[in-house]
């Protein structure tokens, strides 16, 4: 009997839909509450006030969530006109970033529109997926099963992955090659070939690192962060963050009381805010977000398995890889077990374009659920009009 409700709550395809709500919007107040707690110190410092960022980050989440209802409601037809242009638009803005940006943290990958400062390379995720999907959904609706899928989206994708480099960023150039990889795997590549894609993508990773010496340094520190020369350097935030997940034992120190974030920590709401989550709400916290986060990346997989639109399958699937590689290259950091790359983990790290990003993408995959026959009927029976 206990088999049975379990099957229920992961093959009934209306669940799908809830499951991808619900774990989006608990990250999103997760990400919100931790966000407030990480960043009150360097808040007070900076602005004056405790809350301050914590303030921001509620704006872009009241603004993100109508915005991925929205979106949601686009028919495939809205979709595809992007899509088109999608390359285009991804290209222009990193372009912009190379001629206009502001430089942070040794890295050139925010654009000041005057009232606010950007990242495009979120959006640009985002946009080269879509684009893509649409490239390798026409390819497969042609039946050229012949067609060489390499050729067809990895130039334009090395050209971002160039112009992102240009500013120093390798953090997110490594999520572009990432969500290729993905999006070539679901695009059926032999596996002769993709072996071959993916040793020369981690030897050219090992080229960018061995050819700079602070990459260099970093990932000498992350094999042991307390060591006596990498400690105070280096090694400082990789240690500090695993002291952080080392103090909070099972149920953590308590909300708001973590120690690390008193200037131990530097970028304690952004790269490091796992490591904030596992001191302040312990193993079980840090339990809890994976759980949520598998969820999330669960419902987005199945949803595009499901999808009858190659185009909406090859999307959605791109979407699960970059939300999953991005977490990976995130928690990695924080437990030392990668060099810190200096990427947002979604839906919780501190960050206007990253948040707004990631909710365009959902709003897609809300959208393709909706559009499942099953899901839809069953959205119907329910009543809820906003669901629909």
């Amino acid at each position: 009997m206990q088999t049975k409700r379990r099957e229920n709550l992961f093959t009934k395809p209306v669940n799908l839909y809830y499951m991808l709500v619900g774990s989006t919007l608990l990250l999103s107040l997760l990400g919100l509450i931790m966000v407030f707690s990480a960043s009150s110190i360097d808040s007070l410092d900076e602005k004056g006030s405790t809350y301050s960022i914590a303030a921001r980050q509620l704006f872009f989440l009241v603004f993100s969530i109508p915005l991925a209802w929205v979106l949601s409601r686009l028919s495939i037809r809205h979709w595809k006109a992007l899509a088109r242009v999608g390359v285009v638009l991804s290209v222009i803005m990193l372009l912009f970033v190379q001629f206009f940006g502001n430089s942070s943290g040794g890295n050139q990958n925010w654009l000041s529109l005057g009232f606010v400062v950007i990242q495009p390379s979120e959006f640009a995720k985002f946009l080269m997926i879509l684009w893509a999907g649409y490239i390798l959904a026409k390819n497969e609706i042609a039946g050229h099963i012949h067609a060489n899928v390499l050729a067809l989206i990895t130039p334009a994708f090395f050209l971002c992955i160039v112009l992102i480099l240009a500013g120093n960023d390798l953090g997110s150039a490594s999520v572009f090659g990432f969500i290729l990889v993905g999006l070539l795997w679901v695009s059926g590549l032999k596996l002769r070939v993709f072996g071959v894609v993916l040793s020369a993508g981690f030897l050219s990773l090992a080229i960018l690192v061995l050819t700079s010496p602070y990459r260099v340094q970093r990932f000498i520190a992350f094999l042991n962060p307390f060591a006596e020369d990498q400690y105070k350097l280096y090694g400082w935030q990789p240690a500090h963050s695993l002291l952080g997940l080392a103090s909070g034992g099972f149920f953590g120190v308590g909300l708001g009381a973590s120690r690390q974030k008193w200037g131990n920590l530097s970028q304690a709401h952004t790269d490091f805010i796992f490591s904030v989550i596992g001191e302040e709400l312990g193993l079980f916290g840090t339990l809890a977000t994976l759980f949520l986060i598998s969820i999330l990346l669960f419902s987005i997989f199945k949803i595009a398995m499901r999808a009858h639109d190659p185009m909406v399958r090859y999307v959605a699937s791109g979407i699960g890889c970059w939300i999953g590689i991005q977490t990976v290259l995130n928690i990695g950091s924080a437990i030392s077990v990668l060099p810190v790359v200096g990427v947002t983990l979604p839906l919780l790290s501190y960050g206007g374009s990253s948040l707004i990003a990631t909710f365009i993408a959902i709003g897609f995959v809300l959208g393709a659920a909706r559009r499942d026959p099953v899901i839809y009927k069953e959205l119907q029976a329910t009543g809820n009009k906003w669901l629909r």
